[in-house]
């Protein structure tokens, strides 16, 4: 519990490393969805970085929209207003930067509430965060501005923007994609280019060429729904709760192996490029369940079913635009690749040797950011807004962009 309440879980994380001299800190903020992610990161150095994370702490809302089935977007805003300054206020307190004073802050509080004109109820907890304590030692402020739900997003970067105004720290605009990618820097400091991201997520699904930090193609997409609505969606169907992707794998994952009697679709999986299709998998399954009874048995085979109907997809498409596009290595990221099963599916792949030859160095590295970094963090945006600390801008300059692209 922080100093102004709000129920979230703390997750700290340090890194002893060296940090060089000159290195700065990275206040981040991260809006796009349902997860409400504050991070505070210490980094220098060049093109291999040394990080040091001095608070990573995210506010789950799956309980709220769990009884919904799914996220509702204006639901969620509400609970970024009600979130962020408590979330703020811990991450501070936990990286050692929250100096407590009360001081005089009307003369900069009436900006402060035209910036915050749309969020009545956050723009109280901001004054009385502000006015209770000191401008932390900040040197730029990152920020997700796009893509995700609009609503959520506004709330984040009229957040950001407030206290950019009112501590005089410069702005970094990040887009949530990249930031996906980029926080597998973390923990390996050199990536070997060209790369093939596959970010995978509720929202996304994307093959992307990576050429370096900022030079980004995406290679194939979904054509409708993403992996992660797909499990969602199918769990729904099984009667299972929200957020179905873990649901399933923790199902799947106990089920006794090789004995589904089902036969899913592999959507667009011997198709000659790189996109997806999701949308047939979730038909064939409504009709599958239509009528049935759903035992344990049969929800059993179902979710190793639809699980691996969905990897085999993921897999055959990455690893091809690996191998056109002669990867050094594979970079995953976003929620879905969080699921056990995806991963170990992925390492055996890239590691399997030809039968009678002996096993050697894998073609490609296989690269997976920790499995509580692959959902929506603010530490993965910290990294990417060091990355980009070129591009820090003054507040007034930031718009919101639901739709942003990587390319």
């Amino acid at each position: 519990m922080g100093p102004y309440g709000g129920d979230f879980n703390l997750k700290i994380e340090k890194n002893q490393d060296f940090i060089y001299y000159g290195a700065m800190v990275i206040l981040a903020i991260e809006t796009s969805c349902d997860d409400t992610g504050i991070a505070i990161l210490e980094a220098g150095g060049e093109a291999s970085p040394v990080f040091s994370v001095l608070s990573n702490i995210v506010s789950s809302q799956t309980e709220i929209h769990r009884q919904y089935g799914g996220v509702f977007p204006m639901m969620a805003k509400r609970e970024h207003q009600r979130n962020l300054v408590p979330v703020l206020a811990q991450a501070l307190t936990s990286a050692k930067l929250a100096n407590y004073k009360s001081q005089d802050t009307n003369s900069k509080l009436e900006t402060v509430k035209k910036i915050l004109e749309k969020e009545h109820s956050l723009f109280e907890q901001v004054k009385e965060f502000l006015t209770n304590y000191e401008r932390p030692t900040i040197d730029a402020i990152a920020v997700t501005f796009g893509p995700g739900l609009e609503p959520c997003l506004y709330v984040g970067v009229n957040f950001a923007k407030a206290l950019s105004y009112f501590w005089d720290i410069p702005l970094i605009p990040v887009n949530h994609i990249e930031a996906h990618i980029l926080v597998n820097f973390l923990e390996h400091r050199v990536i070997k280019f060209p790369s093939v991201a596959l970010v995978v997520s509720g929202g996304h699904t994307q093959i992307i060429l990576v050429n370096g930090v900022g030079k980004y193609k995406i290679l194939g997409e979904t054509r409708d729904d993403a992996a992660g609505e797909c499990f969602d969606k199918c769990a729904k169907m099984l009667g299972l709760k929200y957020p179905g992707g873990p649901v399933i794998s923790t199902i799947a994952s106990k089920a006794v192996r090789g004995q589904t009697s089902y036969k899913l679709p592999r959507p667009m999986i011997n198709t000659n490029d790189y996109d997806f299709s999701f949308s047939g998998l979730k038909t064939a399954v409504l009709y599958a369940v239509k009528g049935k009874r759903l035992t344990k048995q049969y929800v059993e085979e179902m979710c190793v079913e639809i699980q691996q109907a969905i990897i085999d997809v993921l897999l055959k498409k990455t690893l091809q635009a690996a191998k056109d596009y002669q990867a050094k290595t594979i970079i995953l990221g976003g929620g879905v690749s969080a699921n056990s099963e995806l991963r170990s599916q992925f390492k055996f792949k890239i590691q399997k040797q030809p039968l009678g030859v002996p096993a050697g160095p894998a073609k490609f590295k296989i690269l997976f950011p920790e499995k509580n970094l692959s959902t929506d963090n603010g530490l993965m945006i910290a990294v990417a807004g060091y990355f980009h600390r070129a591009k820090k801008i003054a507040w007034q300059k930031v718009k919101v962009n639901a739709n942003l692209r990587i390319s």
